[in-house]
């Protein structure tokens, strides 16, 4: 079967590493996923606009400003082309809800705008799919596109530059990185380096003030500086996985709604991969489901920063942890495993 992935790219965000990985996999299983669009030298993905050979279209709506970076040409070609019980919609963002506000968050300004998109969606396909086990609509599939590639992997250990970085964007994310950094507080001198590399946690990126989104972004720049923590510019996604290995520890967290959602993202199966300790700032029921009962030992806790200290001297310890993880993640979270419950959800 080939599969044809619609997808608005970016060089660095979003989720051209897992996309990637689909196309690896689709080989080894005798298929073949491509990508619509022009090839990109910025941007490394299996590019295509060979409608003719495709046997599905899966549409990754991972931005709702647009729907094919403005180009409704194209969008009338694919639907022309593929029926519409061969079109599925990946919701990457939980956006096939009405209005959510979450703390800081929210996924709709308002409920004409949920509409608006929950009408897009359905007139493109009746099979809508959000990568969490507990949708909200009853015709919403659960499917868990983001997964986990053992290809990935990185061997454990060795000296660290860093005892803490996060890479990913500050969209949304000030409130629960602000707990991991509560956290880490009483002992950050003994940590050395923590960085932040992406989007908007020094300043607005500039396209947060023509798309009104300075609420998005907030950071407590001030609060930054006296923690002494670097921000570093956005890297591209193929490095995000050796960056995070430069630290001791990654966080893994996610939007407010996300997590009342339980929505995964492609941070929660990459930042385990890397040569670096997970620590998830989740809710411990969807840490369980995702990583298995023996990951709660690394559920981000109010401790006084004991934990992290713990991690420096015990760095073996948490490394089986690690392990363990990884062999969950390959045997039920991996884009094999994925792949082959997206072809059934086709011919379904």
């Amino acid at each position: 079967m080939r599969l044809m992935f619609v997808y608005w790219a970016f060089e660095d965000q979003g989720s051209g590493l897992v996309i990637q990985g689909y196309c690896n996999a689709a080989k080894a299983l005798g298929h073949d996923v491509a990508v619509y669009g022009h090839p990109n030298p910025k941007i490394p993905l299996n590019y295509s606009l060979d409608i003719a050979a495709t046997d599905a279209l899966v549409f990754i709506f991972e931005w709702t400003t647009q729907l094919l970076g403005g180009d409704a040409l194209d969008l009338m070609r694919l639907v022309t082309k593929i029926p519409r019980r061969r079109r599925v919609i990946l919701d990457g963002d939980g956006n096939y809800n009405d209005v959510i506000h979450v703390a800081c968050d929210y996924n709709h300004r308002d409920a004409a705008e949920g509409q608006r998109w929950i009408a897009i969606c359905d007139s493109l396909s009746d099979k809508i799919c959000q990568p969490t086990l507990h949708p909200l609509r009853s015709n919403v599939r659960p499917f868990l596109f983001y997964s986990y590639n053992p290809n990935w992997e990185r061997p454990l250990g060795g000296p660290k530059p860093y005892g803490m970085i996060y890479v990913g964007h500050s969209k949304f994310r000030w409130c629960p990185m602000h707990a991991v950094l509560r956290a880490i507080q009483p002992v950050r001198r003994q940590l050395g380096r923590v960085a932040l590399v992406g989007h908007g946690w020094d300043a607005l990126p500039p396209w947060a003030v023509p798309m009104q989104l300075e609420d998005a972004y907030y950071s407590d720049t001030a609060y930054l500086r006296q923690l002494d923590v670097d921000v570093l510019p956005p890297i591209p996604f193929e490095t995000v996985i050796d960056w995070m290995g430069k630290a001791l520890f990654n966080p893994v967290i996610t939007r407010p709604t996300f997590s009342a959602l339980r929505l995964v993202t492609p941070r929660f199966f990459e930042t385990p991969a890397a040569n670096t300790i997970p620590i998830f700032g989740l809710e411990p029921e969807h840490v369980a489901e995702i990583y298995g009962p023996d990951a709660g030992e690394l559920a981000l806790r109010d401790d006084g920063g004991q934990m992290f200290v713990d991690m420096m001297c015990r760095p073996e310890h948490y490394g089986g942890l690690v392990r363990g993880i990884r062999q969950h993640l390959a045997a039920h979270h991996s884009q094999i495993v994925r792949l082959r419950e997206l072809i059934e959800i086709i011919e379904s």
